[in-house]
């Protein structure tokens, strides 16, 4: 009898020192950013940029969840294409176990810069995040019982980092709250943004972080609400905003082959989400859309979906669900060429799947 339960106990820890499920790909996910990809962190705190009511979250089992679609996100897509069972919990739920599998730090209305998206109410910045992150590895060392244990299993995990529109949607081009517009040239604030961005990347890098994959700011000057703030009413997107956001994705892909360079143990990849909207814009990869100018519900003054309205019943033909973000399959077909490049310019050096089963030992 005492044979067989030291034999159970061996494979209940063989198993927990694996954290990979069969089919799997990696043993964890750890997903920094914002509204685009928070799926609860903020419904505890006091802001405007929450989501935890209808209609979001209408296409999601469960109902709202505090993500920011109808349905599912990019993150949640790709957990799915990952081989997770689950999605991966926001911070403000993770606990015991689960963190080994991963964890959500993002929040609507973060930023770079600790300022961002003020207006707003309460958020956790890209640093607040990067804290949050430290606790959680805290936490896989005491469940591990080793630093190297945990700096093992970090190693083989992916991380998402997708920050930066709001430090231009919800700062820079936000002239009655901030300065920074008359602060900095878009070149200015674009280098700015980089710094800051390093010191966390470099902080995420000494608590285990291997295997990056950095996530360019989207046509922020496309989006239906800055249209409409600019006058142009869905007709014409506006380019000195687009054209700001290029000045950081094109430092933000420099600093991903700079620190290529620096870390010899360790992988970043750029994805190009800027670039996936090139082309025809009704197609994002193999997905074709009717309505891109315009969301699914009705929005209120800041963007967001009002409460309690009943949204558009042909949600799968639009880009946007309220004025700002994207609907369920707007995320997916970003999410597929993350995951997998459709065309050789969605990521560098290589796509998401790629990273996830690269040997970082055997670069």
């Amino acid at each position: 009898m005492a044979a067989a339960v030291a034999l159970v106990a061996l494979v209940v820890l063989l198993l927990q020192q694996q954290h990979c499920a069969i089919g799997q790909q990696v043993p964890g996910y750890f997903i920094f950013g914002d509204s685009l990809v928070d799926n609860g962190n903020n419904n505890q705190l006091q802001s405007l940029a929450r989501a935890d009511y209808m209609p979001y979250g209408i296409d999601f089992p469960g109902g709202p969840s505090g993500r920011f679609s109808n349905g599912l996100t990019t993150v949640d897509v790709i957990a799915e294409q990952l081989g997770f069972d689950d999605y991966i919990p926001p911070y403000v739920t993770a606990s015991g176990q689960d963190v080994l599998g991963g964890v959500n730090y993002a929040s609507a209305a973060a930023g770079i810069r600790e300022e961002t998206g003020r207006q707003l109410g309460g958020r956790i910045s890209f640093s607040g995040q990067v804290r949050n992150y430290q606790n959680t590895v805290r936490q896989i060392v005491d469940i591990l019982g080793s630093e190297d244990a945990a700096a093992d299993h970090l190693g083989k995990c992916i991380y998402s980092i997708g920050l930066g529109s709001n430090d231009y949607l919800n700062n820079y081009f936000m002239p009655q709250f901030y300065n920074t517009g008359s602060q900095f040239t878009p070149e200015q604030y674009a280098s700015d943004l980089i710094r800051r961005y390093t010191q966390q990347l470099q902080t995420l890098h000494h608590y285990g972080a291997r295997k990056i994959a950095v996530v360019g700011v989207g046509k922020v000057g496309c989006v239906p609400h800055m249209m409409d703030m600019f006058g142009t009413k869905g007709s014409k997107c506006i380019q000195n905003v687009n054209s700001a956001a290029q000045n950081f994705n094109k430092q933000l892909k420099k600093l991903v082959v700079d620190l290529n360079k620096e870390l010899k143990d360790a992988k970043l990849i750029y994805i190009n989400s800027y670039g996936m909207s090139d082309g025809d814009p009704t197609i994002l990869g193999n997905i074709c859309f009717k309505y891109i100018t315009s969301g699914c519900c009705k929005s209120r003054e800041d963007g967001q979906c009002v409460e309690g309205e009943t949204p558009c019943s042909n949600r799968k033909e639009y880009v946007f669900w309220d004025s700002f973000h994207p609907t369920e399959t707007g995320h997916k077909a970003v999410a597929d060429r993350t995951y997998k490049s459709l065309l050789p310019s969605d990521s560098d050096p290589f796509d998401l799947h790629s990273l996830a089963a690269l040997d970082i030992g055997k670069q």
